[in-house]
């Protein structure tokens, strides 16, 4: 049976973009492939054949530091969980590393803080103490972002209580 301090009110999950699929990383290896045997073909065809060597390991490498990237990008998450009790935001970088944070949603107070030229702040602040959220979003997800908690904070604190004897 679930407690009241149990109820999730919002919860948010934040990953990097990931705009590249299973079937578009095939074809960029595809295509890599083919140019760097091209390339090192036309060179061997000049007579220049250590080329070759050289032109197959850049495309090694390009592609396994890709792969790496990946992989640590599907690691990376900031999950945040609006409860009755507290806000509690849980990430996971790049390493698997797990870090916890749990606020007092009564005190904290959201701001989107505007940088000129770059992605603006996402920002949680309490008592003196500031936390950046949405690290892995960009400027729209952003907004979206603190639009969406900035109502459910708003609910939490000011709940709207439905008595039928006053209907």
């Amino acid at each position: 049976m679930s407690s009241r301090a149990d109820t999730v009110l919002f919860e948010a999950i934040c990953t990097p973009a990931r705009s590249l699929g299973q079937r578009g990383m095939l074809a960029l290896c595809l295509a890599l492939g083919l140019a760097s045997a091209v390339t090192g073909g036309l060179f061997l065809w000049l007579g220049a054949w250590p080329v070759l060597g050289f032109s197959g390991g850049e495309a090694m490498l390009v592609l396994g530091l890709l792969a790496l990237h990946r992989r640590w990008a599907a690691r990376t998450a900031e999950v945040l969980v609006l409860t009755e009790g507290a806000l509690t935001i849980r990430r996971t970088d790049a390493r698997g590393r797990r870090e916890e944070l749990v606020l007092d949603p009564y005190w904290t107070r959201l701001r989107l803080e505007e940088r000129p030229g770059r992605v603006s702040l996402l920002v949680l602040r309490r008592r003196g103490e500031a936390v950046e959220i949405g690290r892995l979003l960009g400027e729209d997800q952003k907004r979206d972002l603190a639009a969406a908690l900035d109502a459910a904070l708003r609910r939490w604190r000011e709940p709207v209580f439905d008595n039928p004897q006053l209907r």
